[in-house]
């Protein structure tokens, strides 16, 4: 039989009857190279992260990184992603006008993923991917209220913020994403702490 040849090999396989033994290697083959994507693409970016907010990496489909476009439209300047995945956000949001672009993510092999797209799509030297632990923010919405100016839009894909109340939302099911903006997030915040000293009730 022709070593190169893939339909021989087939007819081969097809005439081949498994054992007890072949069944059990095969099962054994495939629970591997599982274990092997797991350990590879995912336990990395899940070691620090308390099990309480694990979120499994689903790469953003095309809808949602249209719907978070459509949130940013208008707008301009710096722009963060944090936990960006392959990156495909990233590079949207540079083709956009914004810049500088940066992704954070903890795990290294997204990481690499992120920079072949970003030097396959030509924007190696435009876009920027760094290994950030945010699971060490873990008061995030604080440490974003403190440290960002009212003008500041904040988005968030198939995940809202707990704590806040969404300017505006687009999509449904996992296409959706939240927008959070900073000033009014400040400015509800402010309103029920008034509401809440004044002894009326927030709803």
């Amino acid at each position: 039989m022709d070593q190169d040849d893939p339909g021989e090999a087939m007819a081969e396989l097809q005439d081949r009857h498994f054992g007890g033994l072949g069944i059990l290697q095969v099962a054994a083959g495939t629970s591997l190279l599982a274990y092997a994507v797991w350990a590879g693409l995912l336990m990395p970016g899940f070691r620090k992260v308390p099990l309480r907010l694990q979120v499994p990496y689903v790469p953003a489909s095309r809808k949602q990184v249209d719907n978070v476009m459509r949130l940013l439209q208008g707008r301009s300047g710096k722009m963060v992603d944090l936990g960006s995945g392959d990156g495909r956000i990233v590079l949207a949001a540079y083709r956009q006008g914004f810049c500088p672009v940066v992704g954070y993510e903890l795990n290294p092999w997204l990481l690499q993923l992120s920079r072949f797209h970003a030097w396959r799509a030509g924007c190696a030297q435009k876009v920027s991917y760094q290994k950030k632990d945010l699971w060490k923010l873990h008061l995030l919405e604080n440490k974003l209220l403190e440290e960002l100016p009212n003008e500041t839009r904040v988005i968030s894909g198939r995940f809202p913020l707990p704590n806040w109340e969404p300017t505006a939302t687009v999509g449904e099911g996992l296409d959706k994403v939240w927008a959070y903006d900073i000033g009014d997030i400040r400015q509800n915040m402010e309103t029920r702490a008034t509401a809440f000293l004044q002894g009326t009730p927030v709803i």
